[in-house]
């Protein structure tokens, strides 16, 4: 009896389980690298972003020239910006760049103020608007390995703090693709549009007489003033 209760007790786990413990996240939220570990969830692969996606969500792409540098998720009135860049493998770059969003704020006529939010220090600003009154803007920064995430909260979640709950959820369940090419520091991180979204230009594109279909439009540009 007690040595077929020791071999049940140290019998080895099911290879499924050892595979899940292994993959089960280190942290409880992101931004994640897409080298860790992280939690599955509907996400759009937008190549160095993987972009989660919710219903009442509508996502646009920013360009710069021909190429996609950044995405907007809009939601209940507000624009949840982001962008990816490459950094330096052993310093953080969001102190310098918190530094640079400040001054070039406030040289434009607007406040600005770091505060600790959910992922750190951010920056709360009031960004002058022509013939408007200054639009309450946040700031949120996040430095990974070798890779900085920049979030730009606008609209009403930059004041609601139910509404950017939500968006702050995109945030934490973000994955950044930085890849193994060399790239200089604060280096935009290309995206592209997603499969399904690429075949269906290249159907249009193929087609005589119809025009060329971008599912996405380019997204509100939320200025970075320096």
């Amino acid at each position: 009896m007690f040595g077929r209760r020791r071999r049940e007790e140290t019998s080895p786990a099911p290879a499924a389980e050892v595979e899940q413990a292994e993959r089960a996240p280190e942290r409880e939220s992101g931004p994640w690298d897409s080298g860790e570990p992280y939690p599955e969830r509907e996400r759009v692969d937008l190549g160095g972003m993987r972009l989660p996606v919710d219903s009442g969500f509508e996502v646009q792409l920013n360009l710069a020239g021909d190429h996609i540098v950044g995405a907007v998720v809009l939601f209940e009135e507000s624009a949840l910006q982001l962008h990816a860049f490459a950094a330096p493998k052993r310093n953080g770059i969001w102190d310098d760049i918190r530094a640079e969003l400040a001054q070039g704020v406030r040289n434009a006529g607007g406040t600005a103020e770091e505060r600790e939010g959910p992922f750190g220090v951010e920056l709360a600003a009031q960004v002058p608007a022509d013939e408007a009154p200054p639009q309450p803007v946040r700031y949120i920064g996040v430095d990974g390995p070798r890779w900085f995430l920049r979030a730009v909260i606008s609209g009403r979640a930059a004041l609601d703090a139910g509404v950017a709950a939500t968006l702050e959820g995109v945030v934490r369940d973000l994955v950044v693709v930085r890849g193994d090419e060399p790239m200089a520091p604060k280096e935009a991180i290309e995206l592209r549009l997603p499969p399904e979204a690429r075949n269906a230009v290249e159907q249009r594109a193929g087609q005589a007489d119809v025009p060329d279909l971008n599912p996405f439009e380019r997204g509100p540009e939320i200025a970075e003033i320096r």
